[in-house]
């Protein structure tokens, strides 16, 4: 064997290529994440993702989660699959109104911990098995003092 045939080696180029653009749209997409958050002091600047949302970079009982800001969730909400990954435990059933129409869940109690120091223990959150993404509803933006603006929303926790 004295050389890779060129195919080989053709092939292998292209996957090292390949590789590489994928690390740089993922390095991109890291960056991008963190440009749309900031803390500083005691206000928390959101800015809005390309997709048009709020996102809240967070965890629930230790599980890393992006939370779309959801003004019009009465609840947070989750994903059945988050849920199942966190250990929530399976409480009563629930109808949920949601933009889609009605839909069938579960409640659960969970620990959410949010960038910026905000966390709330024991959440009642609604547990919705079709739900692609984590919704952080008015049960946890109604404890902090929020204004928007410009494509940012500046979040503060409510004095006493």
């Amino acid at each position: 064997m004295n050389e890779f045939p060129r195919t080989l080696k053709i092939v292998t180029v292209w996957l090292l290529i390949l590789l590489a653009v994928w690390l740089g749209v993922k390095w991109f997409q890291n960056r991008q994440q963190l440009s749309r958050f900031d803390h500083t002091g005691d206000e928390i600047v959101l800015r809005r993702a390309a997709d048009g949302h709020f996102h809240w970079p967070g965890q629930v009982n230790g599980i890393p989660v992006d939370f779309l800001v959801d003004t019009g969730a009465t609840t947070t909400a989750l994903p059945a699959s988050l849920a199942a990954r966190a250990g929530l435990p399976r409480g009563a059933l629930l109808q949920s109104m949601t933009a889609g129409g009605t839909v069938q869940g579960h409640e659960s109690r969970a620990e959410l911990q949010l960038r910026g120091g905000v966390s709330v223990q024991r959440l009642r959150v609604a547990v919705l098995p079709q739900l692609e993404a984590p919704l952080l509803g008015m049960d946890v933006l109604s404890r902090l003092h929020f204004t928007q603006g410009n494509g940012v929303l500046r979040l503060r926790a409510t004095p006493p």
